[in-house]
């Protein structure tokens, strides 16, 4: 349990500084390529505004002449480099200016400007370049911006916000872990002391428990038996079956707790907790159906296993509708299955995340009546547990109730 509560807490404080650190990983590199591509299309307007002026002075018709100058750094006006691809008046012609460019050639330009226009897109980036598409007087005019250093510093970022995040993940990981143990160094105390009262306590109590015991039936033997001495057995019994079951969850929630692990027929097994409670589902006007697939085997604690099938068939028994019925299969799929199903009608459904707390009663008077301890189905999923399977509990309607347990 303590060992859950240790990964528990390192899951949740790993998950909360994931969920941060990858925010974070995502907001700086969203403002970063937004910022890129602002600065981009900043300097495509520039060009566009440049290329318009050069138009203006006659030159119309012929590749763009002379230094870029439209960006206000000159020494950056050295570094742009662009290509230009105007359509007029609906025209399949293109007329292109690649003055300011030399990895692509003229074939290349307009293939790149037919490709953007196919997609629709005013602008965006088509491999290496950042393009924008103006349209204007039935002209359409697609300028594209060698952007490979800007793409480079997108990724470079990206690449170095996803090592740190890394990095940060397993330093952080390597505190919690540590500091972890400081953490629930206290409740392992606290667990250790409950843990040694319970024990202490189970052999205080027996002492009384068997004096009590002998004196009812030295006071039967010599009044006669009656309901107050039926009462006090009734008791007695009920008070050695709880310091029972709570000596025995106690032992499995130890950390270190060894299974007497074996090789048994669980077939066999079922089988005979299912004739154990047989007469006793008979008794309360209940009808037990069996259903243990054959030539079943399994590697467990045994006496644990049949424990656990006692306590989920008790529970049906004592809890299931009068003349119910309850339904006991154990079968093997993808893995070995123990179900008990039982009739049972609710006016409120009972909380099923809590059903396996310890103590927890949705009826409490219920419970008194029929002699019910409330540790039961936590040692149900304590067995559970211990043999590496998971035990739910779920209503397929407000008429029943199914417990598995899955191994």
């Amino acid at each position: 349990m303590l060992r859950q509560m240790r990964r528990r807490m390192i899951g949740m404080a790993m998950a909360a500084f994931s969920a941060v650190i990858l925010l974070i990983v995502i907001l700086v590199n969203a403002f970063n390529y937004a910022e890129v591509s602002r600065r981009a299309d900043r300097t495509i307007d520039s060009i566009r505004s440049f290329e318009e002026d050069a138009q203006k002075h006659g030159e119309e018709d012929k590749p763009l002449r002379g230094p870029f100058a439209g960006q206000p750094d000159r020494e950056e006006n050295f570094m742009t480099r662009f290509f230009v691809v105007r359509y007029k008046d609906d025209s399949a012609e293109a007329s292109v200016y690649m003055d300011y460019i030399a990895s692509v050639d003229e074939e290349e330009a307009v293939s790149y400007a037919e490709k953007v226009l196919q997609s629709g897109k005013e602008k965006g980036y088509l491999e290496a370049y950042r393009y924008h598409v103006y349209a204007e007087n039935g002209e359409k005019t697609v300028v594209f911006l060698n952007a490979a250093r800007e793409q480079e510093q997108i990724r470079t970022l990206l690449l170095i916000s996803l090592l740190v995040a890394l990095g940060s993940l397993l330093l952080v990981f390597i505190l919690v872990y540590v500091f972890s143990g400081y953490a629930v160094r206290p409740f392992v105390q606290n667990a250790e002391n409950q843990k040694r009262f319970i024990t202490d306590a189970s052999h205080e109590l027996k002492t009384p428990l068997t004096s009590i015991a002998a004196s009812t039936d030295i006071i039967e033997l010599e009044n006669g038996e009656s309901e107050w001495t039926e009462n006090i057995h009734a008791q007695i019994k009920r008070l050695s079956k709880l310091v029972g079951e709570m000596v025995a969850l106690s032992r499995l929630d130890e950390a270190g707790a060894v299974l007497n692990k074996e090789k048994f027929s669980l077939t066999e097994a079922a089988w005979e907790i299912a004739e154990t409670v047989q007469p006793q589902a008979k008794a309360a006007g209940k009808f037990l159906e069996i259903n243990i697939q054959d030539d079943l085997e399994y590697l467990g604690d045994k006496a644990q296993i049949q424990k656990m099938m006692s306590v989920l068939l008790d529970n049906a028994v004592r809890y299931g509708d009068e003349k119910g019925r309850i339904e006991f299969s154990v079968c093997r799929e993808r893995k070995t299955y123990i179900r008990v199903w039982n009739s049972c009608h609710f006016d409120t459904p009972p909380d099923l995340k809590r059903l396996f707390d310890r103590f927890y009663r949705p009826d409490s008077s219920r419970n008194t009546q029929t002699g019910g301890t409330g540790i039961g189905l936590s040692l149900a999923k304590a067995v559970a547990e211990k043999h590496g399977g998971t035990i739910t509990a779920r209503c397929p309607d407000k008429d029943s109730i199914l417990f598995e347990a899955v191994l």
